[in-house]
């Protein structure tokens, strides 16, 4: 049985193009493994807490000296990075806002990136002190953006803070599988726009296929 983390950024409800990508992939993913676990984190319309220095301190004191009220200041940490160390597939559906992602799906990354829990430190290692604690899971980004050329190559790829920055932090995650699909010229509200959503909801069965089968292998063996 797969566990997936599904993890929805967008402020917006009915109108989100990020949230109808997610779901039509996990609804994808259901009908080929009906027992799938689906975690739902919506941290859109339910940020998590912004770190503070009392939370910082928390985190580097040593678990078993935490007084009862650093042991509260973790807690959300502890529930958020449990989820993600449940799941096999992260995904999370955002869409860019002034260049980058939403402060709550940043709230979310403060929260999981965490010394001792998801990453170690030691600079014994050198000029490399950061390494991974988790490993093996693939993340799967639904994007939106209200302009377009955001890709490796592409005109506006110097401007892209978004799926760049995922990329850069899921490592910490456990991510070594990295797979995105956008949509692309909202704010235009086009044929481009209208081509580039159809292009987006007609590659999530081929997705969520190919995952399916390779969780699924994965078990048989």
């Amino acid at each position: 049985m797969t566990t997936i983390l599904r993890i929805d950024a967008s402020a917006r409800k009915s109108r989100s193009l990020t949230r109808t990508l997610s779901k039509l992939f996990i609804d994808h993913w259901l009908k080929a493994e009906p027992t799938a676990c689906i975690i739902e984190r919506d941290v859109g319309t339910n940020p998590p807490s912004l770190i503070t220095e009392d939370w910082i301190a928390a985190v580097f004191t040593d678990p078993e000296k935490l007084s009862p009220e650093k042991q509260a200041l973790v807690e959300e940490s502890d529930e958020l990075i449990d989820e993600i160390k449940r799941a096999a597939i992260i995904v999370i559906a955002t869409p860019m806002y002034n260049y980058g992602m939403p402060a709550h799906l940043k709230a979310w990354v403060d929260q999981v990136v965490r010394i001792n829990k998801t990453f170690t430190f030691d600079l014994a290692r050198g000029d490399q002190p950061l390494m991974p604690i988790l490993s093996g899971k693939t993340l799967v980004m639904l994007t939106s953006w209200g302009e377009f050329g955001f890709g490796r190559g592409e005109a506006n790829e110097h401007s892209n803070h978004l799926t760049s920055h995922l990329e850069t932090v899921s490592k910490y995650l456990g991510v070594d599988d990295i797979h995105h699909i956008g949509i692309e010229y909202q704010e235009f509200g086009d044929e481009r726009f209208a081509a580039s959503k159809a292009k987006a909801i007609a590659a999530m069965p081929a997705i969520a296929s190919t995952l399916v089968s390779r969780a699924t292998n994965l078990y048989a063996n």
